[in-house]
């Protein structure tokens, strides 16, 4: 079975981003199973230790999965900091990390018309650089992801009826 990992860019608990996440694992196909990782529960970075058992968890998962899928918002015309954290964490060794070859899908929202397409290529930019395998396809942006959520729930069908091919894609792509 297809295990696909996904990584929310946001902490907060009632963020855009992790609603469109649940909304999109909630909608993977037949046969492809699915879990999160916290990247909350990370130490800042320090190459002078290893991060302890958070951090060797966070990297198990990403090691264990076929495939991940990131939702992130976009702070200041890029990525969350909490989010480059976890990708330096799991980036180490460098060029031999658990990144490469590892398949990626990514999504990004945003409060504004954009949909976060600066920290999509930000984030492209980062993964790239970690040899990660970046699903190649249209981009998947949320503009306006705050008035796309009723209590708490992400709940636009259209978008998610637009994405479907796309993940759908993505995940046949990640199957071993």
């Amino acid at each position: 079975m297809t295990q696909i990992l996904g990584i929310a860019g946001s902490l907060r608990v009632a963020s855009s981003s992790k609603a469109v996440l649940r909304a999109v694992l909630d909608n993977l196909p037949a046969g492809v199973a699915q879990a999160t990782a916290d990247i909350g529960a990370l130490p800042h970075y320090n190459a002078d230790h290893d991060g302890g058992a958070e951090v060797a968890a966070f990297t198990q998962k990403i090691a264990k999965a076929d495939g991940l899928i990131f939702v992130t918002p976009e702070y200041n015309y890029s990525i969350p900091g909490v989010l480059k954290n976890a990708i330096d964490w799991a980036s180490r060794p460098a060029y031999a990390s658990v990144f490469v070859g590892k398949p990626c899908l990514i999504i990004s929202v945003s409060g504004g018309a954009l949909g976060g397409v600066r920290a999509q290529a930000h984030l492209k930019y980062i993964l790239n650089g970690m040899l990660a395998h970046l699903h190649p396809g249209q981009e998947i942006v949320v503009p306006q992801a705050p008035k796309k959520m009723t209590d708490g729930a992400f709940n636009d069908p259209d978008f998610l009826a637009f994405i479907a091919p796309q993940v759908t894609a993505f995940c046949k792509s990640c199957g071993t």
